[in-house]
């Protein structure tokens, strides 16, 4: 029984005094009744389970194979005798391209983080859906120097961040505004910090640009809004620093956000 009110580490219900619930020693949490299954035991006993990291791209994949047999079902439609060689002819819409190269971008992210962090105690959860609809996080990686939500850009270009003498600072990339991705992230690192408020000590969170093919400066700003602006080897780098979240304490931030932000 609890000696102190608390909160649910995973539904985040509150438990008053009295309450029957599992302590986690280790990690300095409460698990009520109801919940308790859904989380790893830490203790020494215990060999903690992790959560199912999900499969990146997915829900990207999903949305261009969607446009594309709508796009190509309008076309056979209109042009039952030349439809096929239309189709085959045809090349793919700017929306379409999109996606698919939003896919490959999430895919090729994943696989370096994974390879680089598979002797680690880092966890990788991948193509998560925030909550309401309001979009998906490509990439969430718990590691000993925090909690990285990470997009992941498959864009060519130069990649810089220009300040004027009026207005507000701006992302650049291959001559492009897209600031947009920056608000992006204050939403998503919005949202993280608000499912891990309950926890007993909410670790560092860090929001990432992943770039795979763009130029990055050089010597030039690579941070923005507290955002990093990095290269999948940098950002692997950071991930197995040595950090203050211990193994346990990774663990159970997984457990946390993959049920606060399950798998697109």
């Amino acid at each position: 029984m609890l000696r102190r009110a608390d909160r649910c580490v995973v539904c985040a219900v509150e438990l008053a005094v009295g309450t029957r619930a599992r302590w986690d020693g280790n990690a300095r949490t409460v698990t009520c009744l109801d919940c308790v299954g859904t989380v790893p035991d830490t203790s020494a006993s215990a060999a903690p389970s992790r959560p199912d990291p999900g499969s990146p791209g997915a829900s990207a994949g999903r949305e261009y194979e969607r446009r594309r047999r709508k796009r190509e079902q309008r076309i056979r439609v209109a042009h039952p005798r030349l439809g096929g060689l239309l189709v085959a002819v045809q090349q793919e819409p700017q929306h379409e391209v999109a996606f698919r190269r939003g896919q490959r971008g999430e895919e090729a992210v994943a696989a370096l983080l994974q390879r680089r962090t598979a002797d680690s105690d880092v966890v990788l959860l991948h193509d998560r859906r925030m909550p309401g609809g309001r979009g998906n996080i490509d990439h969430l990686a718990i590691s000993p120097t925090g909690v990285y939500l990470i997009d992941a850009k498959d864009y060519e270009g130069t990649v810089s961040i220009r300040t004027p003498l009026f207005g507000k600072e701006k992302l650049v990339i291959d001559g492009r505004d897209k600031t947009d991705l920056i608000d992006g992230l204050d939403r998503q690192v919005a949202a993280v910090r608000e499912a891990l408020a309950s926890t007993a000590e909410p670790p560092p969170i860090h929001g990432v640009l992943c770039f795979t093919r763009a130029d990055l400066p050089l010597l030039g700003r690579t941070r923005m809004r507290s955002h990093l602006l990095l290269y999948r080897r940098a950002l692997a780098k950071r991930l197995t620093a040595r950090g203050r979240l211990s193994p346990a304490a990774i663990d159970q931030t997984a457990h946390v956000l993959a049920a606060a932000f399950p798998s697109a």
